[in-house]
């Protein structure tokens, strides 16, 4: 909860600003523990609700990464947490994680550990972050983990800007091309049916087909694109259950094309989760278990389930990722020799730069097979909307010779 106060320090000073806190209590022992005396003091949660989130700062991925390289920074030149997170949110221009990170130094303040800290805070710390600070809060290395945290989120949010660019420009010209045919069927053809039907000659079945389309639309648009648009709603909210997550995962996994990408980001960020946090001491069955939390796809998701499972009752993680088909024998090789050999950490990070030149190849194969696909779709598009218009005016132009 957030609130507003208006307080009076040790030096007689007038003050307001905002802090977050459980419950008014809290943060009235707050604000008495920096030595403020409180005037007034109002919950703005309520009011904060109805504003409209668009207008709301955004705290973006890059923004966590150098955060978390000046924490490490902050910790090994011997600032405490307390110092580093109330520096921190002093200096950021972010008024979003400014908020944040002031509501974790007063949570710091009441004597909350950091980890429990940004626990509280799932939007922004994913359990993946929680554990490794809670993993060097137990070796006593935090400014370790903090500079595993930037270096990781670096490589994870330059995995997934590479993904985006590879879906996002035949997303751009399949969506221009739809618009384009649209305006097509309502403003062009009805003219071209218009004047077709002014010379009474018939028409080839695939004009009849083109103006057949183009007159639903035209006619019957009040109900075609509100029933689109809701189509397209009720599919999204579809995407968001758990039948419909399951649909779309098993065709990525199980699309030629796709799948080869969609195994390769999934055993990228295995190898680097997995390195990250056994490297930080967090244990090989929870280190999995977080790693499941963070994985996009659900059928990859419940497989580190499986994998989790059997660990935790003896199994070794070599034969438990064995024991999955979609987990490649390379990977269970090398794991394998990182158990025997005591040397998982540094096999795993091996591993992860190895599947990283093999995803930045699978994204370019994608966009090499999506390219001359798109091509000949719109190509066949093109050449049926310009048959329906060139046949008939062929036959007449030829009943008229």
């Amino acid at each position: 909860m957030i609130f507003h106060y208006t307080a009076i320090n040790q030096e007689g000073t007038k003050t307001e600003a905002e802090i977050e806190a459980s419950s008014q209590d809290a943060a009235i022992v707050l604000l008495q523990k920096r030595g403020l005396s409180v005037v007034t003091i109002k919950d703005k949660s309520e009011d904060a609700s109805l504003s409209f989130s668009f207008f709301k700062a955004k705290i973006k991925p890059k923004d966590v990464v150098i955060f978390s390289r000046q924490i490490a920074t902050l910790f090994e030149a011997g600032v405490s947490a307390l110092k580093a997170f109330r520096l921190l949110a002093a200096e950021n221009d972010n008024k979003e994680l400014q908020r944040q990170l002031t509501g974790v130094a007063d949570d710091i303040e009441s004597g909350v550990s950091l980890s429990d800290a940004l626990s509280k805070r799932p939007d922004l710390f994913s359990p993946f972050y929680v554990n490794m600070v809670k993993a060097g809060e137990e070796s006593g290395k935090l400014n370790e983990s903090f500079l595993y945290l930037a270096d990781y989120l670096d490589r994870d949010y330059e995995l997934r800007q590479k993904v985006k660019k590879a879906l996002t420009y035949p997303m751009f010209v399949v969506g221009t091309f739809i618009v384009i045919m649209v305006g097509m069927f309502v403003f062009v053809i009805p003219k071209m049916a218009a004047m077709f039907a002014d010379q009474g000659a018939e028409l080839p079945m695939i004009t009849k087909i083109v103006l057949g389309t183009s007159e639903i639309f035209v006619k019957y648009w009040l109900i075609v694109f509100p029933a689109m648009i809701i189509g397209g709603w009720l599919f999204y909210r579809w995407m968001q259950t758990e039948e419909g997550q399951r649909k779309v995962d098993e065709i990525k996994t199980k699309t030629p094309v796709f799948k080869n990408l969609y195994q390769r980001i999934f055993l990228t960020r295995l190898a680097d989760n997995m390195n990250t946090m056994l490297s930080s001491g967090v244990p090989i069955v929870r280190s999995i278990d977080i790693t499941s939390a963070v994985v996009d796809n659900v059928i990859y998701k419940e497989l580190l389930k499986r994998v989790s499972a059997k660990v935790q009752s003896g199994v070794a993680f070599s034969k438990a990722l064995y024991e999955e088909p979609l987990v490649p024998n390379i990977l269970v090789q090398m794991v394998r020799i990182g158990e025997e050999t005591g040397e998982l950490g540094y096999i795993l990070k091996n591993l992860a730069t190895f599947y990283k030149r093999e995803l930045d190849t699978a994204i370019d194969n994608v966009i090499g097979l999506i390219e001359p696909a798109m091509i000949v779709g719109l190509g066949l598009g093109v050449g049926v909307l310009v048959s329906s218009v060139l046949l008939p005016m062929y036959s007449l132009s030829a009943a008229i010779s």
